[in-house]
C-alpha cells in the first residue's frame, strides 16, 4: 500500500498541485485538516481535494474557523483576518463539504489514529517536542498517530525513557516496525521549519516490511502565490513569510 499523507494545505493551490504532481501514483490520500486560512484560494483547494477524493478528511482549526465553528479571538491579527476573509470566499458546497470533517479519527481496520492536532486536543493542541509527545501516546493505543497543525515534520517514537524526537530526512525512509508513532507530515501551503518547500509524507507498507515513512519536499511557484495574496488584500506578513518557510 502507497499512501501519500498531506496537512495544512491552507489555501495554497500552487503548493497544492506541485505536491499532487509530485507524488505520482499512490494508493490514497489522507489528509489531516486546514484545506483553508491563510492563503488565497481557499475554494479552489477544497474542489482540488475533493477531485482527489481522501481516504482520510480531517478538520483543522482554521477549517473550523472559516466555518464559524471556532472563536478567532485568541487568533493572532493576521490569522484571524484571513479566518474572516475566508469565510466570505466559501461556496456552500464548499462549506458542506468541510463542515462534513471531524478533527479525529479513530480507524480500527486501519489500527491508526489521525488527528488535526493531537489525540489529546485534536483541533488545538501543538506537539512540538517530545514532552508533549509522550503525553500524548497515553491518548490513542494503536501504533501510529498521524497529526499536523504545527506545520513542522515530526516523527515520535514512544520509548522505555519516554518519548524520542527522530530526524526525518527527505528522500530517507524510516521504519515504523516495532514501535508506537508520532508521525507528522508538515505543512503543504505554509511550512514553518526553515525550507520554504511544500512538505509531504510519504507511507508504504508491504507484507515483509510493515509501514515505513519517507519524508518528501516539493518546491512551487511562491512568487504567483505571494502576488495572490497581496491581490486579495490579505495581510503582506502572509506572503513574506512563504520564501523563509517560517
Amino acid at each position: 500500500m502507497d499512501v501519500v499523507v498531506l496537512s495544512d494545505i491552507h489555501a495554497n493551490i500552487e503548493a497544492l498541485d506541485a505536491v499532487m504532481a509530485h507524488a505520482g501514483p499512490f494508493d490514497e490520500v489522507w489528509f489531516l485538516g486546514d484545506a483553508v486560512g491563510y492563503g488565497p484560494d481557499p475554494e479552489a483547494c477544497v474542489q482540488r481535494l475533493i477531485d482527489v477524493a481522501p481516504t482520510v478528511w480531517l478538520a483543522g482549526n482554521h477549517d473550523h474557523a472559516a466555518l464559524g465553528k471556532l472563536d478567532v479571538s485568541d487568533f493572532n491579527p493576521e490569522a484571524r483576518e484571513a479566518a474572516e476573509w475566508t469565510t466570505a470566499q466559501l461556496s456552500d458546497a464548499v462549506r458542506a463539504r468541510l463542515n462534513a470533517c471531524l478533527p479525529r479519527l479513530d480507524d480500527a481496520a486501519r489500527d491508526i489514529t489521525f488527528v488535526h492536532a493531537s489525540p489529546r486536543s485534536p483541533i488545538r493542541e501543538y506537539i512540538l517536542n517530545a514532552a508533549l509527545a509522550e503525553a500524548a501516546f497515553d491518548s490513542f493505543s494503536g501504533p501510529l498517530c498521524l497529526f499536523g497543525h504545527t506545520h513542522v515534520p515530526a516523527a515520535y517514537d514512544e520509548a522505555i525513557d519516554g518519548a524520542v524526537r527522530h530526524p526525518l530526512i527527505a528522500e530517507t525512509p524510516l521504519s515504523l516496525v516495532g514501535g508506537r508513532w508520532l508521525l507528522n507530515p508538515g505543512s503543504v501551503g505554509q511550512p514553518r521549519d526553515g525550507d520554504a518547500r511544500a512538505s509531504y509524507l510519504r507511507l508504504t507498507n508491504t507484507d515483509a516490511d510493515g509501514w515505513s515513512a519517507t519524508l518528501q519536499r516539493v518546491p512551487y511557484d511562491i512568487e504567483a502565490t505571494q502576488a495572490k495574496i497581496l491581490a486579495a488584500g490579505l495581510p503582506p506578513r502572509l506572503a513574506a513569510r512563504l520564501e523563509f518557510g517560517w
